[in-house]
């Protein structure tokens, strides 16, 4: 492709994305779901496409995704849901994968049960960004955001070491279940160590990790280093990449530096943004070469190839939730518990998920580009050089499972949340912060004690005294915020005062950025001092919150 062709189209991507962003701020439609619609639309125009390429997928834009997510996920919630976020991406995997994979070898002729499993693996893991997005968006309780994300994170390394047994079984010798369970139990136990070992090798570098750019840099490789380090010894890179983020984002707090935390958080916002919005589109680009092999099936063997493996992906997870929360509880794994868990403690053994609950979850499941780079290494023949059985037919069902959930469950998933009422207790996420604010100021002041009783030279009481004072002014602050959230439920009460404060502080802010612009523009200040000055108004404005928290 040419050079300006290839510049054409990634200025038209980038358009594209902005654009259904901003379109999906305004109409509250998912931006997921629009990028896909845009490229289904790109894709049947005349004019270049873009394949997409499953190993440039898994290798290059998979693992900055898993990784910025699992940064982004908490390991102390996803430890103490461990139970159901297990269960969910690991055994409804399993049996979706097994599920889809029986109805081929019974209803579609031509299809094998291994070629099924391959195709079931594939359309089994859920792809949770779009959920996530709108679930943040709508205000989803904080338990349902951990099983949601923690399921996304780890999915796909069952999903991808099935597909692997799978599409071996149907080009080789058959399917052995002792063999697959075997195969994924090595996978998954060695991208767990690679993912440790690069998380735990990457803390020598905390000295270089507290300058913002080279930690950013050391940032944007990691991922890539332990998906090399996992592929390199044949075990699961995608595990491997999300045990690393896990980690990293769990520690990474002790020993880096806030300007580093701030320019880390932005440079990964950015990388999400675009990658996710190139994935989508990919997704709807691919329309033409997932139809073009359907010639040669009969309608009737379309239909019901689409059926089951629609009807899979819809049907079992719901069945599936429903019946791991009304199991018995002697049947329930117990796991979740720290070390430290006692008899009492609500982390041992989480409660079980409500009806609506289960349905919003049930509804999360939308597929991505995971499910397509997967379905898309399937081989073109077996070892006896006989065509994959089946294969125009597994990438076609595979497209359609994921249009039909990402376009339509996520158009779709903000109003049922909404209409179900299941909303996070914002007043008490308020209530929460503000008590860890006073916890963090307290703290502050008993340090100023020892400082002042340790009477070092360097101290000056006056510097003391005055840092004394702006923290018990701040002290003030949030305990007076805490007595009105005492008695608030759901919704964040809004002050009247304290909003009035918020608009003065940003007016003084504004006024003082134009007076520094003037001074610029009449010569009086250079552009790298009005750069250093900006910074210095941006985090003071950067600090005050969008709503009273």
């Amino acid at each position: 492709m040419h050079p300006e062709t290839v510049l054409l189209l990634v200025l038209a991507g980038v358009a594209v994305v902005v654009a259904a962003r901003w379109l999906g701020d305004r109409t509250g439609l998912p931006s997921a779901a629009l990028l896909t619609v845009a490229g289904l639309v790109y894709g049947l125009l005349p004019g270049p496409n873009l394949a997409l390429d499953p190993e440039f997928v898994l290798a290059v834009l998979l693992p900055p995704l898993l990784y910025s997510a699992a940064l982004d996920s908490s390991l102390i919630a996803i430890r103490d849901n461990l139970r159901t976020v297990v269960g969910l991406s690991v055994l409804l995997v399993l049996v979706t994968a097994m599920v889809v994979g029986v109805g081929f070898a019974l209803w579609v002729p031509g299809a094998t049960l291994a070629a099924g499993v391959a195709l079931g693996a594939a359309v089994a893991p859920p792809d949770p960004v779009a959920a996530l997005a709108v679930g943040r968006r709508v205000g989803l309780p904080p338990r349902l955001v951990t099983l949601i994300q923690g399921e996304g994170l780890l999915n796909d390394a069952t999903a991808l070491t099935l597909l692997t047994v799978a599409v071996a079984a149907a080009t080789g010798d058959g399917f052995s279940t002792w063999s697959a369970l075997g195969q994924f139990a090595l996978s998954a136990a060695g991208g767990v160590l690679a993912g440790l070992a690069v998380a735990h090798g990457i803390r020598p570098l905390r000295r270089l990790r507290r300058d913002p750019l080279s930690s950013n840099a050391i940032s944007l490789a990691t991922p890539f280093a332990a998906y090399l380090l996992a592929e390199s010894v044949h075990v699961s890179g995608v595990l491997a990449v999300v045990v690393a983020g896990l980690v990293i984002g769990h520690n990474a707090p002790y020993w880096t530096s806030g300007a580093t935390r701030l320019q880390t958080d932005a440079v990964w916002r950015l990388v999400d943004f675009l990658l996710e919005g190139v994935v989508f589109l990919l997704i709807g680009n691919q329309l033409p070469a997932v139809i073009g092999g359907l010639g040669e099936y009969a309608p009737s063997t379309v239909v019901v190839a689409a059926a089951v493996t629609v009807g899979g992906v819809l049907l079992v997870r719901p069945l599936w939730l429903w019946l791991t929360e009304h199991a018995p509880q002697a049947l329930h794994l117990r796991l979740g518990a720290g070390p430290e868990a006692e008899d009492g403690d609500p982390r041992t053994v989480p409660r079980q998920l409500s009806g609506r609950e289960i349905t919003v979850l049930s509804w999360a499941g939308t597929r991505g580009v995971i499910t397509l780079a997967a379905v898309f290494t399937l081989p073109l023949s077996t070892d006896a050089g006989e065509p994959f059985p089946a294969r125009d037919l597994l990438l076609f069902c595979a497209f359609l499972a994921v249009l039909v959930t990402l376009v339509g469950q996520g158009a779709t998933f903000a109003p049922l949340v909404r209409r179900l009422g299941l909303r996070a207790d914002a007043a008490d996420g308020a209530r929460l912060r503000n008590q860890a604010r006073v916890a963090a100021v307290e703290a502050g002041l008993t340090r100023l004690d020892e400082l002042q009783a340790e009477q070092h030279d360097h101290v000056d009481d006056a510097a003391i005294e005055s840092v004394r004072g702006a923290l018990r002014t701040r002290l003030d602050r949030y305990r007076r915020r805490l007595e009105v959230l005492s008695e608030a439920e759901g919704e964040i009460p809004m002050s009247p005062r304290y909003e009035a404060a918020l608009r003065v502080r940003r007016a003084v802010i504004d006024a003082e950025r134009e007076e520094l612009l003037r001074w610029r523009d009449l010569g009086r200040l250079p552009d790298e001092g009005l750069r250093t000055l900006e910074r210095e108004l941006d985090h003071q404005e950067n600090l005050l919150p969008s709503r009273p928290a």
